[in-house]
């Protein structure tokens, strides 16, 4: 009924008000930037976080922030979305596109490198975009509507790919290294049948077309696994998450030293961030080598270095560079 319905997202809302009290995500005054791309994970969040914002006076500063990747008849339609929440929810909104920052489109790297490995790009790309564009808000962190589904596949991914190093970090509800802009998932516990549930019943307007580039994702293995297997146990998800967070490794086990990319000043564990390893990849016309091991990695690195103006500290090559937006470099932002 509709009353059960209004008690029941009651209750989420109460849940979802004490996780973020016990995981001290936020504190009053601080700017958080919601990471805004339209679909319905995203849009319940903003929705959830103006509204407890509001009614519980947290003190804080909301703000949307997308990325425009420039993938044409999905990124586009989807930003109509945003702008829509934007009136709704009365939030100042920010679009930072792919053109602006890395001089490359979405559309443009696929007709490069073909179907095979764009979302490695894509990923690579959005993360530091995001944080480029908060750093530019002076925002203090950012709040994604990653779920309990993704963090599960995203564990699922890690292990496949036996990646210890994410493995250890990717089940956190808030990440950050010193310097850099915290990133937080206060859906980390919810299902994605919830929010989509959250959704409906609230008549929210959110985007539910999928990426026209996805279909060859590695994700989707992942989360049609985990879709098997939670059929046959329904918690799997929750018990995946939660072995991600007890998984312990041994002190002699060498782990990657994270540092700062010589060329833009982003958080990486090599002299080159993985953004700026792909986008030379790309504008060399040779982006395969910025995909798969470091081995594999060894000779762009060693040409990118080159590459490299000592003035600038910026990437040139075929009339592709960094965008020349205020405080370049991301250290220099915070």
């Amino acid at each position: 009924s509709k009353r059960n319905n209004s008690c029941e997202w009651k209750r989420k809302k109460q849940w979802y008000q004490r996780r973020v009290r016990a995981n001290e995500l936020f504190s009053c005054g601080e700017t958080i930037a919601i990471g805004a791309s339209g679909g319905k994970d995203s849009t319940v969040l903003a929705h959830i976080m103006k509204t407890l914002n509001d009614r519980h006076n947290y003190g804080l500063n909301l703000v949307l922030l997308s990325i425009d990747e420039g993938i044409s008849g999905y990124r586009d339609d989807s930003l109509e979305t945003v702008k829509r929440n934007q009136i709704q929810y009365s939030l100042p909104l920010t679009i930072l596109s792919y053109q602006e920052l890395y001089g490359w489109t979405m559309d443009a790297i696929v007709k490069q490198i073909g179907m095979k490995n764009n979302c490695t790009f894509c990923g690579v790309f959005r993360r530091q975009a995001l944080d480029r564009g908060a750093a530019m808000l002076k925002c203090d962190k950012i709040v994604t509507g990653h779920n309990a589904d993704d963090i599960a596949e995203t564990v699922i991914m890690n292990i496949l790919r036996g990646d210890i190093a994410r493995l250890g970090r990717c089940t956190s509800i808030s990440t950050g290294s010193e310097g850099m802009i915290s990133r937080c998932k206060p859906f980390k516990y919810t299902y994605e049948k919830e929010i989509v549930m959250y959704a409906h019943f609230k008549k929210l307007d959110y985007f539910t077309t999928e990426c026209i580039y996805s279909p060859n994702a590695y994700r989707g293995h992942a989360r049609t696994f985990l879709k098997d297997l939670e059929k046959i146990r329904p918690r799997a998800i929750l018990d995946i998450i939660k072995s991600g967070e007890d998984m312990a490794i041994k002190e002699e086990v060498k782990m990657p030293v994270q540092r700062t990319c010589q060329n833009c000043g982003y958080i990486s564990s090599s002299e080159l961030c993985k953004a700026c390893i792909m986008l030379d990849g790309l504008n060399k016309g040779k982006p395969e080598l910025s995909i798969g091991k470091n081995n594999k990695r060894k000779k762009i690195l060693k040409l990118t270095a080159d590459k490299v103006n000592d003035d600038t500290g910026q990437l040139k090559e075929n009339g592709h560079t960094r965008a020349n937006l205020p405080n370049q470099n991301i250290q220099e932002m915070f």
